[in-house]
């Protein structure tokens, strides 16, 4: 990675920010000092983070955190008792802020609707009625097949108001991987809409949530939002029209005092074996994780907007909607692909609406920067001053465009990284440190983060597991009903050890960086090696857009490098091409690392998320059954890739 601060901010930025305003109430002289205090003093770093936000709690509780059950079994706040929708909503309705812009959303079609904190909060609550005239109580699940519109950041409030757990799903799932959430946790209420804009077509929501209804026995009725006014399929009694609804209903719904480890949302992830996992997310240590994280990494503020691209379906959807909202910032949520009608829908978006804040994908911005630099700089992006990313490793490249194109080299990259489970970050850049390129800073506040070897021992230089040795109050309370699959997954390797399947190192100066999943990890003659290692290298040739590497079995090596490349505008795959990237890789990581094939695609699997499933490539390639592929944006993408059995 490169060993350059790009990023230096001024004594006067640093002063400015909440993370250093916080120091400095704390008398805390550096941010080195702080993340080893809010590491090691973890029951001062959260009440000190409920006090700063504030975290509005309906009764105080009486300790910090209870570990006597273990560190996998943590309790936060105990005795205290509050409500997520509360603190997102209901408290910003008491004073001036109840005028205040609490969503900004634009359809893909062009529809542009803004909600004040008032109006979200008298819709919420009549959906919230209805969800209770239909029989939901406490602790019943609700299944969210939504697009990302201001009806399902109403759903999700208002579920968490009355005491109900919400399931954000995918709005581009399938209707069998919609099912399958929907029978994991027993869902009664699916809410659904009558479709979606997606690439110029409507994707059908309701037909798919019939179905997946129709495979879920638990579900008493479908809550149908009308987007499209298209005309959908209809079940009289089961099916209920949001419209119809809500205009019988009170705009008064006091939220529910719920006690600080209750339950408000399932998270799910894809399975690599086909069966997702379900995170359990409860209202005290996910309001106060997630709050914290906008308020200290991105550093919004009440005069912020914040805008990331992302799907209620993915933990950044929950993330943008509690973090923006707790802090009385504004929240900007777009519906459809970014990169239709053209390249430059994003930064389209970002001139019509002024976000101050962008969260992206270092995937999202490879695929934009093939089409040049023209179609940011023909959009005014004065109002963005935090430049931020999530969802997998970058390269440099990529991330230096993103920095000196989209920020012209004035706004930070935040760049951090957590997962669904993990319910927040663990690593994490500040906005008031200098940054060198692909750097996640080091670990978010909080979290007693480190990089193991093998043999469980800190490694500094090389590339190691991502662990965190304490409790932090996002973390997952376990899978929904499979404790024994979550202490397996993540508590076993280590005692005490929360192991994150992620590889990261730390380099000499102490920045942290990603190096890809480690059950991607490619083992090449027992040398080991990320495979955003081997794409930033190939990268790093002009011809190269976009690159996914893989590891396929080799009699001799064990397993070889194959590496598919997407090629930017103007060349044209060759065998001499092909060889020049092959020396791109070896020049930056030796021969050792050279790939075996070079395979040139048109694109690649990647999910709505936009992360690359390598895993998919490699089980097509091998003619193997590529596991849950529900989550992808682009199916098709799998079809140029024919079967190939390497030697093994």
């Amino acid at each position: 990675m490169p060993g350059k601060c790009v990023w230096i901010p001024t004594p006067e930025y640093v002063r400015q920010t909440r993370v250093w305003q916080f120091m400095h109430r704390h008398g805390i002289p550096d941010r080195e000092t702080l993340i080893k205090r809010a590491s090691t003093d973890i029951a001062w770093f959260w009440d000190a983070v409920v006090a700063e936000l504030p975290i509005a709690f309906f009764s105080p509780y009486e300790r910090v955190l209870d570990d006597s059950r273990g560190i996998a079994q943590t309790r936060w706040f105990v005795g205290g008792t509050l409500n997520v929708a509360h603190n997102c909503l209901d408290r910003h309705t008491c004073d001036a802020d109840r005028d205040r812009k609490a969503l900004i959303w634009e359809g893909e079609d062009g529809a542009v609707r803004e909600l004040t904190y008032a109006e979200l909060f008298r819709e919420t609550n009549r959906i919230a009625n209805a969800l209770k005239r239909l029989g939901v109580d406490r602790g019943d699940r609700v299944g969210i097949f939504m697009p990302m519109a201001p009806e399902a950041v109403a759903a999700f409030l208002a579920c968490a108001k009355i005491g109900a757990i919400s399931t954000p799903i995918f709005s581009g799932f399938a209707a069998e991987a919609v099912a399958a959430r929907l029978n994991d946790c027993n869902a009664k209420i699916l809410i659904t809409a009558d479709g979606t804009y997606r690439r110029g077509h409507i994707w059908p929501l309701k037909e798919l949530a019939d179905e997946a209804a129709r495979l879920s026995p638990t579900v008493e009725h479908l809550i149908v939002w009308q987007r499209t006014e298209q005309k959908v399929p209809w079940t009289p009694g089961r099916d209920l029209w949001w419209h119809d609804l809500v205009a019988r209903e009170s705009n008064e719904c006091p939220s529910e005092e719920m006690d600080s480890e209750a339950p408000f949302l399932i998270a799910y992830t894809s399975g690599t074996t086909g069966k997702p996992k379900g995170a359990v997310h409860v209202h005290g240590g996910f309001l106060v994780k997630i709050a914290q994280e906008v308020a200290f990494q991105v550093d919004m503020r009440k005069e912020d907007t914040l805008f990331w691209i992302t799907d209620l379906g993915w933990i950044m959807g929950p993330w943008e909607i509690v973090g923006g909202l707790a802090l009385g910032g504004t929240v900007m949520l777009y519906e459809g692909a970014p990169d239709f009608p053209g390249p430059d829908r994003v930064w389209a978006l970002v001139e019509r609406h002024r976000p101050t804040i962008l969260g992206v994908s270092p995937t999202l911005i490879r695929a934009l920067m093939r089409h040049g630099v023209e179609p940011v700089r023909k959009h005014d992006r004065s109002s963005l001053r935090i430049l931020a990313s999530t969802g997998e490793p970058w390269n440099p490249d990529p991330w230096l465009w993103y920095f000196e194109n989209v920020g012209d080299g004035t706004r930070p990259v935040i760049n951090f990284s957590g997962g669904t489970e993990a319910g927040a970050c663990f690593l994490s850049a500040l906005p008031m440190q200098p940054l060198k390129p692909c750097s996640l800073g080091g670990p978010s506040l909080g979290m007693a983060a480190n990089v193991f070897d093998s043999v469980g021992q800190r490694i500094v230089g090389g590339v190691g597991e991502l662990v965190c040795t304490k409790p932090w109050p996002g973390m997952t309370r376990g899978l929904w009903n499979d404790d024994d699959r979550f202490l397996q997954t993540y508590w076993s390797r280590w005692p005490g050890t929360w192991v994150h399947g992620d590889w990261a190192s730390i380099d000499e100066d102490g920045e942290w960086f990603l190096h890809g999943r480690s059950d991607d990890t490619l083992n090449v003659a027992g040398k080991r090696i990320g495979p955003a290692e081997v794409e930033s290298a190939a990268v790093a040739h002009p011809a190269v857009a976009e690159a996914a590497a893989v590891g396929v079995p080799h009699e001799l090596k064990g397993e070889s490098i194959w590496c598919f490349v997407i090629l930017r505008h103007g060349f044209e795959p060759s065998e001499t091409l092909a060889g020049e990237i092959k020396a791109s890789v070896i020049a930056s990581l030796g021969k050792s690392f050279a790939p075996d094939r070079i395979r040139f695609v048109k694109d690649l699997p990647r999910t709505r998320s936009a992360k690359i499933l390598r895993r998919a490539l490699r089980a097509k390639l091998l003619g193997q059954d590529p596991g849950d592929l529900t989550g992808l944006e682009n199916p098709r993408a799998l079809d140029e890739i024919t079967p190939d059995h390497p030697s093994r």
